[in-house]
């Protein structure tokens, strides 16, 4: 006898539709699983030939074949196993009941309770997408499929459990209370706890403002990494798109969380340096993965000892251009989103101390020039912001007086951004082309310092367009209709050596 029961699977961060079909034969005892599957859906057989055992069920000691339709559809994860064990119960004629317009998601334990299963969001929207009416879900990952309006959620402990509620021999549960999300709090840095570093101040104001990208360059102790954790706490907050971009991103890694909440504060990625690269990019031996980049989407990426990341830094240059990333393998190839804020932190020089006002560096030339060369100059070229971080000065680290909190800030971003939206429909690093030349065309005297500053300091195209978009973000935290020569004056100062 033949049975289908409905599933999903997960192609980068979309969900994907497939249908699995389980076919019962005479002969002698035989379990298959076809359809370009990985080696976690093919060990789908023990797990699912136990759960049906220690749930009270038969397995069927007959010819069980089993597709996971459409077959040219990579599948990989345990997913698959709810939908197989209950087709298997159908098939065998141990379920009576329809299931059409209901999918099931989840994987199964041997002795048939329901674990949590990642990219239950995703696969939940493709099943709504495909006028599915019901989804069934382990009740870990309830919180998720919670996320998705237009779909009945029954959250599930156990394959008994599911057999229950198909049967109506207990009622679906309730929809839990809304928890609060713990990873969903604003940056523990305050810009009122920064001591110093004004000129670094303003610069992380433009960068947030326009959604630039900066690197900062400073001797040990000069508050780097102290003003990049301050910068995640002026951010806007995330649009509604934006959310659920990063919830599905979340859903697919495993990190979303059992809050039943959207995200609304901005990512926040910090990868060590010897992360690997499919770590920082994404990718795998079985499933395509989301990287840390992907993972920093609408968000920000710090990397701490830029130069130590050394040449893993040259696959950077397609997401900072394009916002996005293509990651190809054999089995196929996957865009992954990766429009990020780039906020990198260097030393001058291995030591540290180069150009110190009163440590002296103990570096010689070449070991200087081979530190600074880790980093190619295209990579560098597509930074908005090149900063130069001197040491914090001993009165001020000592000094009463307290700066502006990071949310009166913010709110000066917050306008900043809404002009930049009302007026071109994206942030001004995001500007190109055409829209560009019309929104972001300095002034003659404007114009004309450009010109001079990209002919000495043999700027290359990409860098005196970089120098207009943020030209035209100081120019909106101005409240300033159009660019001056005093706008122009300010982001050259932000090239820096750079």
């Amino acid at each position: 006898m033949v049975a289908r029961a409905m599933s999903c699977g997960v192609r980068g961060l979309d969900g994907v539709t497939v249908t699995v079909e389980v076919d019962i034969a005479f002969g002698l005892p035989f379990f298959a699983i076809v359809g370009m599957t990985d080696t976690a859906v093919q060990e789908s057989r023990e797990r699912v030939r136990a759960a049906i055992r220690n749930s009270g069920f038969e397995f069927p000691m007959r010819r069980v074949a089993v597709s996971l339709a459409p077959a040219d559809l990579r599948k990989a994860g345990p997913a698959y196993d709810l939908p197989i064990a209950i087709a298997i119960l159908a098939a065998s004629q141990q379920i009576e009941v329809r299931f059409d317009d209901v999918a099931f998601l989840g994987e199964l334990s041997f002795n048939g309770s329901l674990r949590p299963t990642e990219g239950i969001l995703p696969m939940v929207i493709a099943a709504r997408d495909a006028g599915v009416t019901h989804v069934v879900v382990p009740a870990a990952s309830a919180a998720e499929a919670y996320l998705v309006d237009g779909i009945i959620v029954w959250p599930c402990t156990s394959l008994r459990d599911v057999y229950d509620v198909l049967t109506g021999a207990r009622s679906p549960g309730n929809r839990p209370t809304q928890l609060t999300d713990e990873d969903d709090q604003p940056a523990a840095v305050d810009f009122a706890e920064v001591r110093g570093n004004h000129h670094a101040r303003r610069a992380l104001e433009v960068v947030a403002a326009g959604g630039h990208n900066i690197v900062m360059t400073g001797a040990p102790g000069s508050g780097k990494t102290m003003l990049a954790r301050a910068l995640w706490g002026i951010m806007p907050l995330l649009t509604s798109h934006e959310s659920l971009m990063v919830a599905k991103i979340r859903s697919v890694a495993g990190v979303l969380g059992r809050s039943g909440r959207m995200p609304s504060i901005r990512p926040f990625c910090a990868p060590h340096h010897t992360t690997s690269l499919a770590g920082l990019v994404g990718g795998g031996a079985g499933k395509i993965r989301p990287g840390m980049i992907t993972m920093a989407h609408h968000g920000i990426l710090f990397l701490d000892e830029f130069p130590e990341f050394g040449t893993k830094l040259d696959v950077l240059r397609q997401p900072l251009e394009d916002g996005h990333i293509t990651i190809s393998r054999a089995h196929g190839s996957v865009c992954m989103p990766a429009d990020f804020m780039l906020v990198a932190a260097r030393n001058p020089c291995p030591c540290g101390w180069r150009g110190d006002r009163e440590r002296s560096c103990t570096c010689t030339p070449q070991v200087v020039e081979r530190y600074q060369r880790r980093i190619s100059g295209p990579i560098l070229d597509r930074i908005d912001i090149h900063l130069a971080m001197p040491r914090i000065e001993v009165n001020q680290l000592l000094g009463v007086g307290y700066g502006e909190a990071s949310a009166t800030i913010q709110q000066r971003v917050i306008s900043a951004r809404d002009v930049q939206l009302v007026r071109q429909g994206c942030d001004n690093a995001s500007l190109r082309g055409a829209p560009l030349k019309r929104f972001a065309e300095p002034d003659a005297a404007g114009t004309r310092l450009l010109e001079l500053a990209t002919s000495k300091l043999q700027l290359s195209a990409r860098a005196y367009f970089r120098i207009l978009r943020v030209a035209r973000t100081i120019a909106d935290l101005a409240n300033e209709s159009s660019i001056n020569e005093q706008h122009v004056a300010e982001a050259l100062q932000y090239r820096g050596d750079g």
